[in-house]
């Protein structure tokens, strides 16, 4: 028998001191009541009721048995009161993991305005270029730029991402500026170690071209990509969230203006939609929002 439904009417029973008011209250049978206060008493090998046809009362160890299964059972009450809110109202830790180079003005701005939308809901932001296990990590959803995102996962569309190619005005000095995609792949390059770019698709004028770089230095961290280019190591592909001020301040130069990186998308990937959180489901819903 459910030995958790059984809890339920050996609970019921003592509240209502008789068996025909449990059952009738629970819409079970007189019968199935007093099964399921017997299989109680199987199971911890010890009398529960003391009953008659007239009354009944606890045993000794009855009392303490029903102290203990009120407390577990109000317990359970509760935690499935709380995790259905969770379904209602965004609340509790939001756990995102998302790229390095998040950590940009324009992503600050979206987080820190969530907050202030949903002041209930604690988030926990992971930056790390690898593809975590959402599952095995406990995160409860990603932030991921792909052109072929994991169809393991649910995925929905946030918006569209440029990459420019980019250089420090101190590299293009001492070695010029490419025009063409042939005297861009004669420079030196810094790419990341995460993901294959040593070959790029370009667009011009309706024609596809390509560029490939050979990387004198890699690295995991977009971050340290940045700043190794801006460090006049080498030419290299940067986001334009991450670099949209270095542009409009000069520290960093676009490179092939002529020439169209196609977008990349921005997804919000998560596990499973079946009763999908108020707070994943919050957090999808503003993004799409301030992104539009």
């Amino acid at each position: 028998m459910d030995t958790l439904l059984s809890l339920k009417v050996f609970r019921e029973v003592v509240q209502q001191g008789s068996f025909t008011r449990a059952a009738d209250k629970l819409d079970i049978s007189i019968a199935m009541a007093s099964k399921h206060v017997s299989h109680l008493e199987n199971s911890i090998h010890a009398k529960l009721l003391h009953r008659n046809s007239r009354n009944l009362h606890l045993t000794e160890a009855g009392e303490e048995y029903y102290r203990q299964c009120s407390y577990a059972l109000e317990t359970l009450d509760t935690a499935a009161e709380r995790a259905a809110s969770g379904t209602d109202t965004p609340q509790g830790l939001l756990r995102i993991t998302m790229p390095q180079w998040f950590a940009n003005s324009r992503m600050a701005d979206c987080f820190a305005e969530y907050r202030r939308r949903y002041p209930e809901v604690t988030l926990e932001l992971s930056l790390d270029n690898r593809k975590i296990d959402l599952i095995a990590d406990g995160f409860d959803m990603a932030l991921r730029v792909s052109r072929d995102p994991n169809p393991s996962l649910i995925v929905k569309p946030i918006t569209e991402i440029r990459f420019f190619p980019v250089a420090s005005p101190a590299y293009l000095r001492r070695h010029g500026v490419p025009v063409t995609l042939a005297e861009a792949a004669q420079h030196q390059a810094v790419l990341p170690s995460y993901v294959d770019m040593g070959t790029v698709t370009f667009i011009r004028n309706g024609e596809t071209e390509t560029l490939q770089l050979t990387s004198q230095m890699r690295s995991s961290s977009t971050l340290m990509l940045r700043k190794l280019i801006q460090a006049g190591s080498g030419i290299g592909y940067m986001p334009e969230w991450l670099v949209a001020n270095d542009l409009s301040q000069g520290s960093l130069v676009r490179l092939l203006p002529d020439y169209e990186m196609p977008p990349i998308k921005l997804y919000a990937a998560y596990v499973d939609r079946t009763f999908l959180s108020a707070k994943v489901r919050s957090f999808i819903d503003f993004l799409v929002e301030k992104m539009q």
